[in-house]
């Protein structure tokens, strides 16, 4: 049976000081869902974050990691490096990554098999630029990402592996995919996964949808049956709106 999960990406945002008003906001919230719950704050305050949440049902997640173990790779971050501080789990292949530091299919490709080598589990992004899906080319984009990135693993490896969609325009602009574009594409990927790994490991991957996901809009989108929860953004960084997705279900 595949999970519930709503991760708020805080990307480059929160010194110190706002990290602890917003963990000790958080704190406050009552979670009435069965969601699992992730925050991934910035690199500086991720051993403070994981300290500050031991006792609470909040997972602290990494935004990115190298794939190298070790080296002379100035001002990147190695997965035993989050091993060691406790973090279990990254996201790798965000828009961002891919649009401002060139990352590729294969550079995700070596990612993934580093933090799978480390028994971390994966939050894995894809999605369509507005150029692909104007032209009728999202399905055929998402699908290649998908296979470039993760179809040289083994069947049991997508146990620690979460898919997150997120349409790229849909990002910070304001603009959301509809409930229905969001349901076919995950059903496209659910359907993408069966092709080559067979319906049980279709049918327990979690997938989450990661575009401009609001407190109006989460309940709708989440009531889809191939939307299993959420990567959020700007909403991940107000508590009361954050909780507002969680309890969505």
């Amino acid at each position: 049976m595949r999970k519930h999960i709503v991760a708020g990406n805080w990307k480059m945002n929160n010194g110190l000081i706002q990290t602890e008003t917003l963990i000790s906001e958080l704190k406050q919230q009552t979670k009435t869902s069965d969601a699992e719950v992730m925050i991934a704050p910035t690199f500086t305050n991720l051993w403070h974050a994981f300290e500050s949440t031991r006792q609470d049902d909040i997972e602290v997640i990494a935004q990115n990691m190298h794939f190298a173990e070790h080296g002379a790779y100035t001002g990147e971050i190695s997965a035993g490096m989050l091993k060691s501080i406790g973090i279990k789990t990254v996201i790798l292949g965000h828009s961002e990554r891919r649009a401002y530091f060139n990352e590729t299919d294969e550079s995700l490709a070596k990612k993934v098999n580093t933090a799978l080598a480390h028994n971390m589990r994966v939050i894995f992004c894809f999605g369509e630029e507005l150029s692909d899906r104007k032209a009728g080319n999202e399905e055929t984009v998402v699908e290649n990402q998908i296979k470039n990135a993760l179809f040289h693993l083994e069947a049991s490896a997508f146990k620690h592996i979460v898919l997150a969609y997120e349409p790229v325009w849909a990002i910070g602009t304001g603009e959301t995919a509809s409930p229905e574009q969001a349901q076919d594409m995950h059903a496209f990927i659910r359907k993408t996964l069966k092709s080559k790994y067979g319906e049980t490991v279709a049918n327990d991957m979690t997938i989450l949808y990661g575009g401009s996901v609001k407190p109006g809009n989460a309940k709708e989108i989440f009531s889809k049956p191939d939307v299993d929860g959420g990567l959020i953004g700007g909403a991940a960084l107000n508590a009361e709106d954050f909780y507002a997705i969680v309890n969505a279900f």
